[in-house]
């Protein structure tokens, strides 16, 4: 008889024990893993197979963002249960994807989609393809196994028909004589672009007499692709893409100055030139201690409105130290609105309306006596706080033509509308720039055409140039005294 072995009571409570922690530890782990989304290896046995959102499809730059996908099944681990990465190839057809953009996409990913940005570069600038010209595209998607000895699967080939498109510039700069910049391509201005258009670009600003066409860069050899004016359009409505370097320079016109919308479409190759409605405000004024007239608002100084923007309001005058604001008018129980310093802007050039009779009083401040230019802009509720300084340069100075070393006038303690030159001149022109930029986008005080004893400030960037004329026998020392006040020279030969 078969003897059973004998196994002591407390052996056999822990083996028992044991064994029921083992089997809890396993149903622990498999709850734990379906809490986690974690899949345990399983044998996948699915057929690789490649499918494209699109057979077909003209690419268009109006929906850059849009995708094309490309979408594919899990294939077939061959029954190990080991995992399976992805790598997507696309070629042009007939290139047996020697010239192919591969990407190495690792597990469990099943789709790759292209921008039709991207996938239009790629179709110009990958495999040389011409736009407008429909090409056809293969792709495919390879499963490599991570197991020994099982060879990588690769789907059939899927075939897409694809035309992609000659994209336009992603940037466009307006400038011309009719803009602030006038001909300083340096300094372009940049159009914005429509946020659901890229081809569509705007602006929006103050335009006087004079042209304008449109760059796309700020390149200063002017070899570069322009918009220009198509001449065959009587309503200047149409454009064209004028090729760098061409003699052909076709330019808007604005015959009478203001504010401005402009909107540029260089798919349709149209243009639209919209001329704003005036300001609110037909005269604002400057009140304060810094002014000549304190704050008797009584007698408040109506600005200029400039009659090439009437969005724009100058002061051209003294201001000492002491605080400044500016009314909408000149009445005395100070209930009015005014336009004052915005106080979240720290270099203090943003302008907000205070609304009449509320609490807040945000003003700007003067630390030196001067002759100041300020010019209030309405439209872009900003501010410019120039003090005026004035240089002389020209062929019958000491400097020449060379705008970087021009001569600085002294400006008159007591009446800083004053400013003295005294020095050699010889035969030749001058004038007086405020300041020593190289562009020569910036304004300049020149000679009135019909007066020479008078003077006018030059807006820079205007094709006028006024200059003061001297002889050869006129040459010599001498002291000009230039009152921008009255806008007076007073000529001395010593």
């Amino acid at each position: 008889m078969k003897r059973l072995k004998y196994i002591s009571t407390g052996k056999l409570k822990t083996h028992i024990v044991f064994r029921s922690f083992s089997i809890l530890l396993i149903f622990s782990l498999l709850n734990s893993c379906q809490k986690d989304g974690i899949v345990l290896p399983e044998a996948i046995d699915n057929p690789l197979t490649l499918s494209v959102s699109a057979d077909t499809m003209v690419l268009d730059q109006r929906l850059a963002s849009n995708a094309l996908s490309f979408n594919w099944t899990t294939g077939s681990n061959k029954g190990t249960g080991a995992s399976i990465e992805y790598t997507f190839q696309i070629d042009k057809k007939g290139n047996s994807f020697t010239t192919a953009l591969s990407y190495n996409l690792g597990k469990a990913v099943y789709t790759k989609s292209f921008t039709y940005a991207e996938l239009n570069n790629s179709m110009l600038n990958q495999w040389g393809l011409e736009p407008d010209a429909p090409a056809i595209l293969e792709s495919r998607v390879i499963a490599v196994i991570s197991a020994p000895d099982i060879k990588p699967d690769t789907s059939s080939v899927a075939e897409s028909r694809i035309t992609p498109y000659l994209p336009v510039t992603s940037e466009l700069y307006i400038f011309g004589s009719a803009t602030e910049v006038g001909w300083d391509i340096a300094n372009a201005i940049e159009l914005t672009p429509d946020n659901q258009d890229p081809t569509i670009f705007k602006f929006q600003g103050a335009m006087y007499k004079g042209t304008f066409k449109f760059s796309v860069n700020r390149n200063t050899d002017f070899a570069q692709d322009m918009y220009m004016r198509d001449p065959a359009s009587a309503d200047s409505s149409k454009i064209y893409l004028h090729k760098g370097g061409g003699s052909d320079d076709n330019q808007w016109e604005i015959i009478e100055a203001g504010q401005y919308q402009i909107q540029v479409s260089l798919l349709d190759l149209t243009i639209e030139i919209t001329k704003m409605q005036g300001p609110a405000y037909d005269v604002l004024y400057i009140v304060g201690d810094a002014t000549p007239i304190g704050w008797d608002i009584a007698n408040a100084i109506a600005l200029v409105q400039n009659p090439d923007n009437l969005f724009q309001f100058i002061y051209d005058g003294i201001l000492v130290p002491g605080d400044f604001k500016f009314p909408v008018n000149q009445n005395t129980d100070w209930g009015q609105d005014f336009f004052m310093r915005d106080p979240n802007s720290s270099d203090s050039t943003k302008v907000y309306l205070h609304n009449g009779g509320d609490s807040d009083d945000n003003k700007w401040t003067i630390t030196k006596k001067g002759w100041y230019r300020i010019v209030l802009d309405i439209s872009k509720m900003t501010i410019k706080i120039e003090p005026l300084e004035l240089y002389i340069i020209g062929s019958a100075t000491e400097v020449g033509w060379n705008i970087g070393q021009a001569i600085p006038l002294t400006q008159n303690t007591d009446e800083p509308y004053l400013f003295v030159f005294q020095g050699n001149l010889g035969a030749g022109e001058f004038k007086f720039p405020v300041n020593r930029q190289s562009d020569w986008g910036q304004d300049m005080y020149m000679k009135d055409p019909e007066d020479e004893t008078k003077m006018y400030r030059h807006r820079g960037g205007a094709a006028d140039d006024s200059k003061w004329v001297l002889e050869a026998g006129d040459a010599g020392t001498y002291i000009l005294t230039l009152n921008v006040k009255d806008l007076t020279i007073d000529i001395a030969k010593q």
